[in-house]
C-alpha cells in the first residue's frame, strides 16, 4: 500500500467512485438512458487516477497559463511519461476512445451497441485495475463490496467482429426508402470516435460524418471508409468473472490523408477523418524534444535522423508563415525518441548521425575546440 499525499488521496477516491458509478449504470436493468449514462460517467474515473498517480509523482498538474487544472488529454500524455505509471500507446488509445466516445454522447448524441459498450466498458475495468496497481500497488476489487455482480447476457466479442456488425447495420438503415438517417448517422459518430484508439486528436464533425454517409452510399468497404480501425483488436482472457479485455493496435493502419478545416473536405474520400487543430497535435519544438530528453540539442537531430521523425507524417509537421518555416512534432515523436534513449546505444546513433557523419562514419576527436567536443560539453 503507497503512502498516498493529501491531494492525491482525495483524487484516488472520486476516481473510485465514479468508477463505481459508472459500473452500477452498466449493471443496471433499465434500459432507458443506460448507454449515456456508462459513458458519461466511464470517462472522469480516468481523469481521477491520473490526476492522483501525477499528484503522487509531484508532477505538475496545473496549466501556468489559465491556473486550472490539466485537461483529460494533457493528463493522458503526462501519464505516458511517468515513471510510476507509463501508460502504453495501446492503454492511451482505450482512454482516448472513451473520451471520445463520451465527448460525443455529451454534446450531442451518437448509438453505442451493446457489444461495443460492452467491450468498452470491460476493457476499462482491466485497464482501471492495472493503473490502480501500478501506481498504488492497490486492486480495484479491494473497493468493491462482496455483493456486486458483474453479469452480461453476451461474451466479448472482437472489436472488428462489431465494427464490421455495425457498418453493415448502417448500410442497411441507408437504403433508400429505410428512413432511418438518423440512426445510421448516431452510429457513425460512434464508429468515427472509435479511430481515437489509433489517433491522437480525434474529434467528431458533421463534415466527418457526411463523407462517411456518402463512402457507405457509394457502397465502399469497411477497411475503405475506416482504415484506421483496421488494425485494432481485443486481447480477451480468462472467463466469467475473471475475463479481461484489452484492445490494442496490431499493425500499422493504412494511409489517411489528413484535411484541415475548409480546405476542400467534400472532395475528400471518405476514409479520410478531419484533424482540424494541427497545433494542438504538432505542439513540440526541436528544441522542447532535446529539453525534455535531457540531451544536446545536435543529438536530438541525430537521433531524429536516425528514427527517421522528420519524414513521418504522424511525428513532424512543418508550418508555414508567409516565408517562414517552422518544424513541430508530436507526442508520438517524443515517445519513440524516449524509448531509443532508454533502450539504443546514443553514442552509436551519434557516430552514423551526427554532423558530418551521415555519409561516413568517424571517431570522435579528441581536440578541445572540435564540434564533438563542444557536444559533448553541451551533453
Amino acid at each position: 500500500m503507497v503512502d498516498m499525499r493529501a491531494t492525491a488521496k482525495a483524487l484516488h477516491g472520486k476516481a473510485l467512485s465514479s468508477m463505481r458509478t459508472a459500473m452500477t449504470a452498466f449493471n443496471s436493468p433499465h434500459d432507458d438512458g443506460r448507454a449515456t449514462a456508462v459513458l458519461l460517467h466511464l470517462q472522469h474515473p480516468f481523469e481521477m487516477l491520473l490526476k492522483a498517480a501525477l499528484v503522487q509523482g509531484r508532477a505538475k498538474v496545473f496549466d501556468k497559463k489559465t491556473g486550472r487544472s490539466i485537461g483529460f488529454e494533457s493528463a493522458v500524455n503526462h501519464s505516458c511519461q511517468l515513471t510510476n505509471l507509463k501508460l502504453t500507446q495501446s492503454e492511451a488509445g482505450t482512454l482516448r476512445a472513451i473520451d471520445a466516445l463520451r465527448d460525443d454522447e455529451q454534446h450531442w448524441f451518437n448509438d453505442v451497441s451493446e457489444g461495443l459498450l460492452y467491450l468498452h466498458a470491460r476493457a476499462s475495468v482491466t485497464l482501471f485495475d492495472d493503473l490502480l496497481f501500478r501506481a498504488f500497488h492497490q486492486r480495484l476489487a479491494d473497493y468493491l463490496p462482496v455483493r456486486v455482480l458483474p453479469v452480461s447476457t453476451e461474451a466479448p466479442q472482437d472489436i472488428l467482429a462489431l465494427v464490421d456488425s455495425e457498418y453493415a447495420n448502417i448500410a442497411e438503415l441507408l437504403k433508400p426508402g429505410r428512413r432511418a438517417r438518423g440512426d445510421a448517422r448516431a452510429k457513425i459518430r460512434t464508429l468515427l470516435a472509435l479511430e481515437a484508439h489509433v489517433a491522437e486528436d480525434t474529434r467528431v464533425s458533421d463534415s466527418d460524418v457526411n463523407r462517411v454517409e456518402k463512402g457507405i452510399k457509394a457502397g465502399k468497404t469497411r477497411q475503405l471508409v475506416f482504415p484506421k480501425l483496421s488494425p485494432l483488436s481485443a486481447e480477451i482472457s480468462g472467463e466469467g468473472l475473471t475475463v479481461k479485455v484489452k484492445i490494442v493496435k496490431q499493425a500499422d493502419a493504412l494511409p489517411v490523408r489528413l484535411v484541415r478545416d475548409g480546405n476542400g473536405g467534400e472532395d475528400v474520400d471518405a476514409a479520410a477523418v478531419r484533424e482540424v487543430d494541427l497545433q494542438k497535435k504538432f505542439h513540440w519544438s526541436p528544441f522542447d524534444l532535446a529539453d525534455k530528453l535531457s540531451i544536446s540539442r545536435p543529438r536530438a537531430t541525430a537521433l531524429r535522423d536516425h528514427l527517421g521523425i522528420d519524414k513521418d507524417p504522424d511525428c513532424r509537421h512543418v508550418f508555414e508563415f508567409g516565408s517562414q518555416k517552422h518544424p513541430r512534432f508530436s507526442d508520438n515523436a517524443l515517445t519513440r525518441m524516449r524509448d531509443a534513449v532508454a533502450n539504443q546505444d546514443l553514442v552509436a546513433i551519434w557516430e552514423s548521425h551526427g554532423p558530418g557523419r551521415r555519409s561516413k562514419p568517424r571517431p570522435p576527436c579528441s581536440q578541445p575546440d572540435c564540434a564533438d567536443a563542444k557536444d559533448e560539453k553541451a551533453s
